[in-house]
């Protein structure tokens, strides 16, 4: 359960400066419990002063489209704001966006105008909860998507070996050159480092992005990262139950944006041509491919796109060599942009051992047993999904490693699972995401059936209330 949240609705005329905003809704705002974000238009979320508000304050600030505030009932709609911005409603709508019920209808104070709702329940969320925290001892763990047969023989050869050559100081030249080998890349557009999620500390820590836009449901050390640096932060939460990204939902002033794809805990996959789109000079676009090499043949991968301007995609080795404890990632990139984020870097970021695992599973023979992999991971998630019990919907179309589930009564069932031995990703820490979402890592066919008997049982019966986010 997360902490009681309040989200502010807020209009501004342009040019209203952060004092204006502030003593608006310092106006109105009731004492909050728990966390508190603005929310107002797409566009206006671009004003400085709305910006400097929330940065001042170190709130969350959620930019809306029009089409999506027009859609929200409120008390007290406006012809004139319709006319003007296509919606009858910018402060009381963005304000139930966020969730709850309105405390405080519209008020207007100069160029503001203010509207308070509070979520008894949800606000925002855990960004730093992931799946190891589900699993327990004497658990089947289908809550963390990494391959649980890994490494192989040969590769746990590989870093025996590497651990043996530790005492010198680790030298990342060969394992930069297979990295920019295996994605036809110049090395100086490869930065190697000690995870994937290292990047989004690198790129909090080197860029001052004046709108940063995450896309939701997604790995939320992006967001994380970028707030614990200071920078106010937009979500745009794609709508289920497809969760396809529109680029043209993406503000056209953002000069960060950060997808995932295939995306994590969705499992969807993107057109690499609506990413590209997203590219453009002065912007940033952060693709996160962790669970590229999860797709067969990566159709959708932009790692050898050296032509599309401000593009950084990271990947890992974590998820099909079953290296998450070494730490073990990378990022492809304008040679500027590295060459910044590597000044955030200590000197030696990387092992010995984790170099030597990138050297060897960029190889062409290890680069075509990871095709081989992702081909029987197709077979086993197909088998899961046949095994399922009736009431369980698949959300969206999984191209990846694992399912996003939505389960009547998920909290519950997610309980009951455990009782009977089975640990699985909770949803609701997810934005865009409600408890009723489960997600599940494939593994091999006999384990997705005892897992489908186990849910089966679960399901007797349940209350359905939903913990709406």
């Amino acid at each position: 359960m997360t902490a009681p949240g309040t989200t502010v609705g807020v209009g501004v005329t342009t040019g209203a400066t952060a004092e204006e905003v502030l003593s608006a809704v310092d106006a109105v705002l009731p004492a909050p419990e728990g966390p508190v974000r603005l929310a107002t238009l797409d566009v206006r979320a671009a004003e400085p002063g709305v910006r400097e508000a929330a940065a001042r304050r170190g709130w969350l600030l959620t930019g809306h489209p029009a089409a999506a505030l027009a859609a929200v009932p409120v008390p007290t709609p406006s012809a004139r704001v319709a006319a003007a911005v296509g919606t009858a409603s910018v402060a009381e709508a963005a304000a139930l966006l966020g969730g709850g019920r309105l405390v405080v209808s519209k008020r207007v104070h100069g160029r503001v105008t203010v509207a308070v709702a509070v979520s008894p329940d949800v606000d925002d969320v855990d960004l730093r909860h992931h799946g190891d925290v589900e699993v327990a001892p004497g658990l089947v763990d289908l809550a963390v998507n990494v391959r649980a047969d890994a490494p192989p023989p040969w590769l746990r050869t590989v870093l025996h070996e590497a651990v043996e050559a530790s005492a010198g100081y680790p030298d990342p030249r060969p394992a930069r050159a297979a990295v920019a080998a295996a994605h036809h890349r110049d090395p100086a557009e490869v930065l190697l480092t000690a995870g994937a999620a290292e990047t989004f500390t690198l790129v909090a820590r080197a860029l001052r992005p004046r709108r940063a836009v995450v896309v939701h449901p997604s790995f939320t050390e992006p967001e994380a990262a970028l707030r614990a640096a200071g920078h106010p932060v937009e979500r745009l939460v794609l709508p289920g139950p497809g969760y396809r990204l529109d680029p043209a939902a993406v503000p056209a002033d953002a000069d960060l944006v950060v997808v995932g794809n295939p995306t994590n805990p969705t499992s969807v996959l993107h057109p690499a041509a609506d990413l590209a789109a997203l590219t453009r000079p002065g912007r940033v676009l952060l693709v996160d491919e962790a669970f590229a090499d999860t797709v067969p043949g990566e159709p959708e991968s932009l790692t050898g796109r050296s032509d599309l301007p401000g593009l950084l995609v990271v990947r890992s080795l974590t998820k099909t060599w079953g290296l998450a404890g070494l730490r073990v990632g990378y990022a492809l990139g304008p040679a500027d942009l590295v060459a910044a984020l590597a000044a955030q870097q200590p000197h030696w970021p990387v092992s010995t051992p984790a170099l030597a695992a990138l050297a060897a599973c960029l190889g062409p023979a290890a680069r075509a047993e990871a095709e081989e992999v992702a081909h029987r991971l197709a077979e086993h998630r197909a088998a899961l999904v046949a095994a399922l019990p009736a009431g369980v919907q698949v959300v969206a179309e999984p191209r990846s490693s694992f399912l996003l589930l939505r389960v009547p009564g998920g909290a519950q069932v997610r309980q009951r699972l455990r009782d009977r031995g089975w640990a699985v990703r909770r949803g609701d820490t997810f934005p865009g995401l409600t408890s009723d979402h489960l997600r599940v890592a494939v593994r091999d066919p006999e384990t997705s059936r005892a897992f489908a008997s186990a849910l089966a049982e679960t399901l007797d019966p349940i209350d359905t209330t939903e913990e709406v986010r």
